[in-house]
């Protein structure tokens, strides 16, 4: 028993002496940037905000901070900065400013990628200091952009102009294909009772012509699964015309949509 009793106490005592001291943060207060890397595809519309934070107590006025911009990006043909460029501003009261981006979708079938280098440079209150430590830790960000297929893209589908709008609909092109082939991801609009997505291969002819090669429809019955079509591309608008022919159907009645960039 005695035995016992003393190694408890010996571990006790082991385990008392492998904790640490909690460590709180008290300084140097910097600005970095949140994450250290991001990307995209050329073809996504919305506004791409790199976030930028303040690690100190909430300020009192406005933190302007000033970064300079590098990489083989290039500005106003591969993207925008929007609002005040080279500035970003943390709010007073506010831990977190943000450098907001456009992405230009240029796409022209040549598949790439690009790199927008953002450096944090200085501050407007005297005590903070950029990046954390003496290696400045945080204060680049690297945004990649993805070069997308010219058909690439987020879209609207409808079956006329006062038909339902089906938002967020995509067009990825397959890869190792060269840009000659794509996935939308669901042709279902307003065509069947179900909710059911069905996506669908089609074929980029390179004359503003499309080709939907038969193909079998997984989310219908097997007798009734073929499906094959045609399209064509506006070049002027970019909107893309698809006609899908139910092949099984009695006398194979054949449903059209219009796909307009977001």
């Amino acid at each position: 028993m005695r035995k016992y009793v003393a190694y408890s106490v010996l571990l006790l005592l082991f385990i008392a002496g492998c904790e640490t001291d909690r460590i709180i943060f008290n300084g140097p207060y910097h600005v970095r940037f949140t994450q250290a890397t991001g990307f995209s595809k050329e073809s996504v519309t919305d506004t791409v905000k790199i976030e930028v934070h303040n690690v100190g107590p909430a300020p009192a006025e406005d933190i302007t901070i000033g970064y300079t911009i590098g990489g083989d990006a290039r500005e106003d043909v591969d993207y925008v900065v929007l609002e005040n460029r080279k500035k970003v501003t943390i709010p007073a009261g506010k831990y977190f400013g943000y450098i907001k981006i456009l992405l230009i979708n240029n796409a022209n079938n040549i598949l790439r990628s690009q790199n927008i280098i953002l450096t944090l440079q200085s501050t407007t209150v005297d005590k903070l200091e950029v990046g954390q430590g003496t290696s400045q830790i945080g204060n680049t960000y690297t945004f990649t952009i993805f070069d997308d297929c010219i058909l690439g893209g987020i879209y609207t589908g409808s079956r006329s102009a006062n038909s339902t709008a089906y938002e967020g609909l995509s067009v990825t092109g397959v890869t190792g294909s060269d840009c000659n082939e794509y996935v939308l991801s669901n042709w279902n609009i307003d065509v069947f009772s179900s909710s059911a997505v069905m996506d669908l291969s089609f074929k980029d002819n390179g004359d503003n012509t499309l080709t939907i090669p038969e193909q079998e429809e997984t989310e219908l019955d097997a007798d009734l699964a073929t499906i094959f079509g045609t399209g064509v591309v506006d070049p002027t608008t970019g909107e893309i015309l698809l006609k899908i022919t139910l092949k099984d159907f009695d006398n194979s009645p054949e449903v059209s949509f219009t796909l307009k960039r977001q």
